[in-house]
């Protein structure tokens, strides 16, 4: 043992190791990750006083959108993107498809993903057990606890994993769009649930950071796994997280069967 750690832990987190550099840098990302949601955590257990300026803001914000019946309908729309059940379609239609063509890996990596982030955000929400905000003009009702909204925290997850899983096959130009895309869509998603008065400012930014964290977590653990199997990394931003798997599903199947078809011309000729 070195510094005090067991082997197979300091072979693991020792840079010049085959994974410890990679490890490490991501050990890094989730201190810097841990710091602002510990923060927040630790002012919402505490009553601090940016709890206080929570409820400000939830008052304010509140007060914008009542009475404007269309802002209220564009909102409910928005919001209704990152609900449990759009989120549970979006992400089946990706399991089915995936699963459906071959890519199993993502297919895992799908499912392992949305389900992990589904068990963090209740299971924080039941530990926390802070109450909705209270508005002066009341505008939808939300069930549940407020801290973290699992409005931001799922859709970071489930629209950051379907983008990285069917990343490749956009045209590369088009990849970038992709990203700032989804980015404004799940914004705009915490954005709703402030605007509608059902979450705080800090429940918002708690599950953004939340989900980020177990969004790369998750393809940390992934590609590390890719790696063990033999297949060279990938910049998951640029290729997604198993572009070989993705080549598949934009194989077209007709390609096979035309492969499989006999040459005329030569059968003619011989």
């Amino acid at each position: 043992m070195k510094s005090g750690l067991p082997s197979s832990v300091y072979r693991r987190l020792d840079p010049v190791q085959r994974y410890g550099l990679r490890l490490t840098l991501v050990a890094v990302v989730m201190v810097l990750i841990a710091a602002p949601f510990s923060f927040l955590l630790f002012q919402v257990l505490a009553e601090g006083p940016l709890t206080r300026f929570d409820g400000d803001i939830a008052d304010r914000l509140n007060h914008w959108v009542a009475g404007h019946d269309n802002w209220i309908a564009f909102l409910n729309f928005i919001s209704w993107l990152g609900k449990p059940v759009t989120l549970w379609v979006v992400t089946g239609a990706g399991v089915i498809y995936t699963w459906k063509n071959g890519a199993h890996k993502l297919t895992l990596f799908l499912v392992a993903t949305t389900l992990g982030g589904s068990i963090v955000s209740t299971g924080v929400k039941l530990a926390v057990d802070r109450p909705r905000p209270e508005v002066d003009h009341p505008i939808i009702e939300a069930f549940g606890k407020s801290f973290p909204s699992g409005h931001a925290l799922s859709s970071t997850v489930v629209y950051g994993a379907i983008l990285l899983t069917f990343l490749p096959v956009l045209q590369r130009r088009l990849r970038h769009l992709a990203v700032a895309v989804v980015g404004v869509l799940i914004v705009c998603i915490g954005s709703s649930r402030l605007l509608l008065g059902v979450h705080f400012v800090s429940d918002v930014l708690a599950g953004y950071i939340l989900g980020v964290a177990w969004l790369i977590a998750a393809t940390s653990v992934f590609e590390i796994w890719r790696i063990e199997r033999g297949r060279p990394r990938v910049h998951v931003l640029d290729e997604g997280v198993e572009p070989e798997e993705v080549e598949a599903l934009i194989h077209d199947p007709d390609d096979d069967d035309k492969t499989d078809e006999p040459d005329s011309s030569k059968t003619l000729t011989a």
